[in-house]
């Protein structure tokens, strides 16, 4: 009788560890955002976003919306993207910022001018527009309900950090785009 009891224990904490482990195999690590990146982009295209945020951006409940935990430096994060979408031949990178971070004094956010001219030279290629937080965060949302939208959140602790890339067709230029629709508009 005690061993059976024994057996019947053991079976239980085996179940048990191993329902464990599988819950947490389901559960990405932070470590993997680079994989799981390099994994979406080539399913991303124009419409799709890629936003790098700071810790206390919201978790949006909009159905095309995820979120990934990086538990990274935020420019480390930037970067990475950069450098993938630098690589991607069918999307390249609409960047906005926060036009708040501007505004962002160094005595009620300490670091958040190293950050600023850290992120101007990242993004010194690129033609980054400015926009009030809410503003793209509703672009967000709007387009979270129709297109994908993946959000990396990083562990930056400055306010209005975060960079929005709004992804867009690599191989066919907005010019292109407007020479047709006037030639149809003409036609």
């Amino acid at each position: 009788m005690i061993a059976r009891r024994f057996t019947l224990a053991s079976l239980c904490l085996i179940v048990l560890a191993t329902a464990v482990t599988c819950v947490a195999a389901d559960k990405p690590s932070s470590t993997d955002w680079h994989a799981r990146l390099k994994q979406e982009l080539p399913l991303l295209g124009h419409r799709n976003w890629i936003a790098i945020v700071d810790s206390a951006y919201p978790l949006q409940t909009s159905g095309g919306i995820e979120t990934v935990n990086t538990d990274a430096d935020q420019l480390e994060v930037v970067k990475a993207v950069l450098d993938e979408l630098s690589k991607a031949k069918h999307v390249r990178p609409v960047v906005f910022t926060d036009a708040e971070l501007k505004f962002v004094p160094e005595t009620e956010a300490h670091g958040v001018t190293a950050y600023r001219d850290a992120l101007a030279n990242l993004l010194s290629k690129s033609d980054a527009q400015s926009l009030p937080h809410e503003e793209i965060i509703s672009k967000l949302d709007e387009a979270g309900k129709t297109f994908h939208i993946l959000i990396l959140k990083t562990r930056l602790t400055i306010p209005y950090t975060s960079v929005f890339l709004r992804l867009d067709c690599g191989y066919w230029p907005a010019d292109a785009e407007k020479r047709l629709r006037e030639a149809m508009a003409s036609h």
